[in-house]
């Protein structure tokens, strides 16, 4: 067993060496091999291997390649300019315009593609140069973009809940499930704050746009159809049962493979840079997730999370406190760290201890995301950021990081909505799974 004061002093360490520019799978196996050198012995040491086999022979993880499969294969095929299109054919008669566009196609992505770097990525790509051309306001639209697109970590398929869920023993079906309904009142209460700054400020909207002819309207609902059909394709196989997570990502690519040969974009060479866009992002996650179990095999046999139960029980923390402690942590911790290393990094010590108090693993999943989406927007290293940033021609980035901070400060309010209203994440699971959640 090892003290609360080394536990501490090994997490600074790896956090230090991520800091100094070592990657992420390194550093964690760096920590894992000295803690099993000075605590337990050499020999410690020759498990990695079968640790290694076993980290990477799960079925769940083959879910992983396809989903980002998926999300490349509908960026490359064109989908979302005629998705934003259709959607502001609908929502420009609001208040805010096409601010409200924005937030409603990085849902509708977020949806299908389970990323929200590549949400970012493509929707400022397609919204910015109109929302510029129009005279809206510079921050508030590249803050609708960052925060909008944060919600693909959320709404399913969603990339982070699947290595949650393999890394805590947690159902991903129910992960997905559970992340429905907050992803929808987040994507609302952004449109909602848009609405009332653009009530407030008319000014911000810019030029206002020519409603379309309701044929038009119609006619062009065909282009928000695929993503629809792919969404459906793949959480309808889950919630029916008729499918794993897996087996459903596989449906999706199917689907993504046939949108693109009707839209006439299929080729050799887009499936080529899709497939090697695939290999490269899906290999760094499983080398992290390699590294990171066995850092939490030590970790175990350490009995760290012991240690720390034991400790937060005698200090008389409750478990809203807890709770509370957590949140200060992941804001403090996401400042410096990017998302999946401080997910990664943290789950193993965290997880044992937050199901000691009895907190659901289902609920605490769809917490730990929503943390994660505070990160993506939060500066210093903030990825969607920088993202959003990078499709911009001219400007500095603190037009980004100040638009970007009232939607911030909306997702720590639907924080504090989970925390007081746990069925926000838990009712749906509940409907539609047999075990009754905590």
């Amino acid at each position: 067993m090892i003290g609360v004061m080394g536990a501490f002093g090994g997490f600074l360490t790896m956090l230090a060496l991520m800091f100094s520019g070592l990657p992420v799978a390194v550093s964690l196996f760096i920590i894992g091999v000295l803690g099993a050198t000075l605590y337990l012995g050499t020999p410690t040491l020759m498990v990695f291997g079968g640790q290694a086999w076993g980290s990477l022979n799960d079925f769940v993880l083959t879910a992983i390649p396809l989903f980002i499969l998926l999300g490349e294969l509908l960026v490359r095929s064109g989908v979302t300019d005629g998705m934003y299109r259709s959607l502001s054919d609908w929502l420009r008669r609001l208040p805010g315009g096409l601010l409200h566009s924005n937030v409603a196609s990085c849902t509708l992505f977020a949806a299908v593609s389970g990323s929200s770097v590549a949400t970012a990525a493509t929707m400022g790509t397609v919204a910015v140069p109109i929302m510029k051309e129009r005279g809206y306001d510079e921050r508030i639209t590249l803050g609708s973009i960052a925060a909008g697109a944060t919600i693909g970590i959320l709404i399913p398929p969603s990339i982070n809940m699947i290595i949650y869920g393999s890394m805590s023993n947690t159902s991903i079906g129910q992960l997905f499930v559970a992340g429905i309904i907050p992803g929808l009142m987040l994507s609302g209460m952004f449109m909602l704050y848009i609405l009332i700054v653009a009530v407030i400020r008319p000014a911000i909207a810019g030029t206002p746009i020519p409603i379309a002819p309701l044929s038009v309207k119609l006619r062009n609902l065909l282009d928000i159809l695929p993503p629809m059909a792919i969404f459906g394709l793949v959480m309808g196989s889950i919630y029916l049962g008729w499918a794993t997570p897996s087996e459903s990502a596989a449906l999706g690519v199917m689907g993504a493979l046939m949108v693109t040969m009707a839209k006439r974009r299929f080729s050799i060479a887009l499936l080529h840079g899709a497939l090697l866009a695939t290999v490269k992002l899906t290999a760094m996650i499983l080398l992290i997730i390699i590294a990171a179990k066995y850092l939490n095999f030590i970790i175990g046999i350490l009995g760290i999370p012991q240690v720390l139960a034991r400790t937060i029980t005698e200090y008389g923390v409750s478990q809203l406190q807890l709770i509370l402690i957590l949140v200060l942590f992941y804001l403090v911790l996401g400042c410096f760290l990017e998302t999946l290393s401080m997910m990664i990094a943290t789950i193993p010590i965290v997880v044992p201890v937050i199901v000691s108090y009895g907190i659901d693993p289902v609920w605490f999943g769809v917490f730990l995301v929503v943390m994660m989406e505070v990160a993506l927007i939060t500066p210093p290293l903030g990825m969607n950021l920088y993202i959003v940033q990078g499709v911009r021609t001219s400007g500095s980035i603190v037009d980004v990081m100040i638009g970007a901070l009232p939607f911030a400060a909306i997702m720590l309010g639907m924080v504090a909505l989970l925390i007081l209203f746990p069925g926000i994440a838990l009712w749906l699971p509940e409907q539609m799974f047999d075990r009754p959640l905590r």
